[in-house]
């Protein structure tokens, strides 16, 4: 080791570190963590509001995870590929057990925590949320008139409207039952895929055929549990979420001028795969 080398290191338990990086990548400019970490604006002095701001802003991020991962799965199944597309569910669902935990960390803020900033909220609210919009229109839950939360800004309104009118996660899944052999009628395999889905007998007769023969359908009968793991956890979160603002709000309407918790629970009743929960009174 050279002598300059000597005054540009430290050393850390036995380790010669280097802190003179100047010129080089770091652990901050790779993460951009002068961005990140300055992206928390109180709009109040009070103590809680960073803990609400951060809870909200990392949810975000797990979110835009949840996208990709999903993103990434859709185009597998496209292709017939399904262990990969397994793999990003997976990880899907493992990431909605951190949204889930998210809760359970804001739920440390009490009523009069929270109404001591709420009023400065104005009307922003996480029902304004494209990120979430675009995850569950991506899983299969599509609705036309959520898209026009956010028709006042037209590059967001159209990520909006892309993911409204391609098809789901659930369309592609169908789409892959009827390339494998499944009488999957063209009402749901070919149809406009920006309307809400209706279940079907025929759709739900193949599931069954798949559960009936695991052996003879495994990837499709791994496929099918894959889905309902993620919509569990998906109702997991949502319930958490219903729960959280219950004991902070009560029955108060929400910012964004939802019903509050009245909204959320019949949120609860939604159902992004149906048919897979239906046949399991029947197999």
């Amino acid at each position: 080791m050279t002598s300059s080398d000597k005054i540009a290191s430290v050393d850390v338990s036995g380790e010669q570190i280097r802190w003179d990086l100047s010129g080089e990548m770091t652990y901050g400019d790779y993460l951009q963590l002068d961005r990140l970490l300055d992206a928390q604006t109180p709009l109040t002095d009070e103590h809680d509001e960073p803990l609400f701001i951060i809870i909200h802003q990392t949810s975000e991020l797990w979110i835009k995870l949840c996208l990709h991962e999903l993103d990434g799965a859709i185009r597998h199944l496209r292709a017939d590929r399904t262990r990969p597309a397994f793999k990003m569910l997976a990880r899907i669902a493992r990431v909605q057990e951190q949204l889930s935990q998210a809760w359970d960390v804001l739920a440390t803020m009490t009523p009069s925590d929270y109404l001591r900033f709420r009023d400065r909220l104005g009307h922003s609210s996480g029902f304004q949320s494209y990120n979430y919009r675009i995850l569950e229109f991506r899983i299969g839950n599509k609705n036309p008139a959520l898209a026009d939360v956010h028709r006042d800004r037209q590059e967001i309104h159209a990520q909006v409207l892309q993911a409204l009118n391609n098809p789901s996660l659930y369309d592609e899944s169908l789409r892959l039952l009827a390339r494998r052999g499944f009488a999957i009628p063209d009402s749901h395999s070919e149809r406009d895929w920006s309307q809400p889905y209706r279940p079907s007998a025929e759709v739900e007769e193949a599931w069954r055929r798949i559960y009936r023969a695991p052996e003879e359908h495994w990837e499709l009968y791994e496929l099918a549990e894959k889905l309902v793991d993620l919509e569990q956890k998906f109702q997991h979160w949502r319930f958490s979420h219903m729960k959280t603002v219950e004991r902070i709000i009560g029955y108060r309407a929400g910012t964004g001028g939802t019903s509050g918790v009245a909204y959320l629970v019949k949120a609860l009743e939604l159902r992004f795969f149906p048919e897979l929960w239906t046949l399991r009174t029947t197999l």
